[in-house]
């Protein structure tokens, strides 16, 4: 059967509080993360309290090549700043650095406010520019040519004033990015990438950032107390940890991600052996090794072989991090069935830990993976709500009675009717052939869902819905092509259509098939168990602009389809269409033709294929 799957592989990256910024300089928030990733500020600290000298010491070396130098550097070099002063080894290397100096009564006053003169003039010198050469004297001097650098950008502080945490702030952030005497960005000379005047934060933050690591109990091991946690990407609290957690922090921010990311499965291959594996098949899946902790237990060295049942423990890409035995964590998996086989009852599935499993059983979950599951019982249909049990003891698959909810799903995609939708909520759009689309709240904004369009949903301990299953609410699920030609066969005792289409660049022929009601164009090929039954056509506009998700035509405005297929049009090529991208074609030099389904779908009426033919 031809039908489109999408499966949208699981991706987990770190989430940062404040790393949403424009295309233009960097924001505050952005400014603040990097210089805390850093360790040259603390963000424990208020931003509107002042700075004392010795404060302005200890940044200064956490933004040098010294930064891990100051412990246990320390020695009585002034009056009012012995050795054991927390301070000291970062006053000691700022004075033999040239960035600071004492006062003439030997004194240095460590808690003293550092004003802006004083501040600008010392990171001056950590840029190597020789206080003799500016023009003028102190401090005009040094604020002008401070200034001219971009080291007073953003910053609020006057000659005269004491600097406040927020002004140091901007000002080491303007550090990074500012040109030494040399002409070199000063980041770049640390390692650090500065890009276009902006700090490389995620780099940064991925330098600094320690683990995997694997919650042993519901505690985390940790060498400080995390002022922010986030769990599956959400704010959140160490309350919320449970055993077998896969965890990462940063000292410096002061921050921990945990995931609690989970699969559970047969497992089936190992990659590119089983002696040194970089990747394993579970359930039909693929997963690549994160740690040398999972690749020795997976390999054939391990405690594990091809046919168990195993938990792998994913890490914030999906990666594996460690596996255990499938007894210490139980799945529960929802979907529709894609395929289902029952093998002979000599056969044998896999491994000598499977040979009792006579059903083999893939299933498109609502996290939009298709997984393949072994089993005892018998085979399922196409398109059948199942759910999946996964234990040491066997794998479980059973049919799912429909449970219907009808409501208008809120213009802000938190909710549909009284149910609000929970963080990270999966939902799978469905046909009866097996075929689906991982799909997100979105994509059903303001759309009103009847009785029959939804097929299943599942409830947390919130009473929030955090799986739903649709039935055909977006026409994802159905393979989009474009009629390029018709040849008609028929004779007056046989009817015989040959339709050649092109789909994701490539040209293929239905032959000596049935006469459809279709002229060419954009079109919808329906299955029916695994046989063409019908094409339905696509409605077609002459486009008068793009952009990534809408298109104009006439004052009217058209959605796009995320997947949507731009053919570009090449007349002096037997080819004839050739699959190209959207950000490559515009209104300005090619006429363009967009082809949308108007076929009745809830959250459906997207533009499926753009044909580009150049002017």
């Amino acid at each position: 059967m031809k039908k489109r799957i999408i499966s949208t592989a699981l991706a987990l990256c770190l989430t940062l509080s404040l790393l949403c910024t424009g295309t233009g300089a960097a924001g505050s928030g952005v400014k603040r993360e990097t210089v805390q990733a850093l360790g040259i500020v603390s963000g424990s600290d208020s931003l509107t309290s002042q700075v004392t000298r010795a404060q302005f010491a200890q940044m200064l070396v956490s933004a040098s090549a010294f930064k891990d130098s100051a412990e246990g550097y320390g020695s009585s070099l002034f009056k009012d700043l012995k050795g054991n002063h927390w301070a000291s080894g970062y006053v000691r290397i700022a004075i033999e650095q040239g960035w600071m100096t004492g006062y003439v009564d030997g004194a240095f006053r460590p808690e003293q406010a550092i004003t802006l003169e004083e501040g600008c003039a010392a990171l001056l010198k950590m840029l190597d520019y020789d206080p003799s050469t500016l023009k003028g004297s102190f401090p005009a001097a040094q604020l002008s040519k401070a200034s001219s650098l971009g080291l007073l950008d953003d910053v609020s502080a006057k000659q005269g004033a004491k600097l406040t945490r927020q002004d140091c702030v901007d000002l080491f952030y303007n550090l990074l990015t500012a040109k030494t005497s040399a002409g070199t960005v000063y980041g770049i000379t640390l390692g650090y990438s500065v890009t276009n005047g902006q700090v490389d934060y995620s780099a940064l933050v991925t330098a600094d950032t320690k683990g995997p690591y694997v919650a042993e109990s519901a505690v985390l091991s940790l060498p400080f107390t995390p002022d922010t946690v986030y769990y599956n990407g959400t704010a959140s609290s160490l309350s919320a940890i449970q055993q077998y957690d896969v965890y990462y922090y940063n000292a410096n921010l002061s921050t921990v991600w945990v995931y609690h990311n989970r699969e559970t499965g047969t497992l089936t291959g190992l990659s590119p052996s089983a002696a040194a594996p970089t990747a394993v098949t579970l359930a039909g899946v693929s997963y690549q090794i994160g740690t040398s902790e999972a690749t020795y237990q997976l390999s054939s060295q391990g405690s594990f072989q091809e046919g168990d049942m195993v938990t792998l423990l994913l890490g914030m890409n999906g990666e594996v991090v460690r596996a255990i035995g499938a007894l210490e964590n139980e799945a529960i998996y929802y979907g529709s069935v894609v395929s289902s086989t029952k093998a002979s009852s000599t056969a044998s599935t896999t491994s000598s830990a499977t040979v009792s499993a006579q059903v083999t059983t893939q299933v498109a979950c609502t996290d939009g993976n298709t997984r393949t599951f072994y089993h005892s019982g018998t085979a399922f249909s196409a398109g059948q709500l199942v759910t999946v049990s996964t234990t040491q003891s066997g794998t479980n698959v059973r049919s799912l009675s429909t449970k219907r909810l009808e409501g208008t799903v809120s213009k802000d995609e938190t909710g549909i009717g009284t149910y609000s939708f929970a963080a990270g909520v999966q939902i799978l759009d469905t046909d009866d052939n097996g075929g689906y689309a991982r799909i997100y709240p979105s994509r059903l904004a303001g759309s009103k869902l009847s009785g029959d369009d939804v097929r299943y949903y599942t409830l947390n301990a919130a009473g929030e819905i955090d799986r739903l299953i649709l039935q055909e609410v977006t026409g994802d699920t159905w393979p989009y092509v474009y009629i390029s030609g018709i040849e008609d066969n028929s004779s007056e005792m046989n009817i015989s259509v040959s339709y050649t289409y092109v789909q994701d660049g490539q040209t293929q022929t239905i032959n000596g098939g049935a006469r459809y009601a279709i002229q060419g164009g954009g079109a919808m090929l329906v299955y029916e168990k695994g046989k063409l039954k019908s094409i339905r056509q696509l409605v077609s506009v002459k486009l008068d602009s793009l952009s990534s998700l809408s298109a104009m035509s006439g004052g009217k405005e058209y959605k796009i389809a995320e997947n949507a297929q731009v053919l570009l049009r090449d007349s002096t090529s037997s080819q004839g269409y050739y699959l190209t991208d959207l950000s490559q074609v515009n209104a300005e030099d090619y006429q363009l033709t967009g082809w949308y389904d108007n076929l009745g779908y809830s959250a459906g009426g997207r533009i499926r294929i753009i044909v580009a033919v150049p002017k």
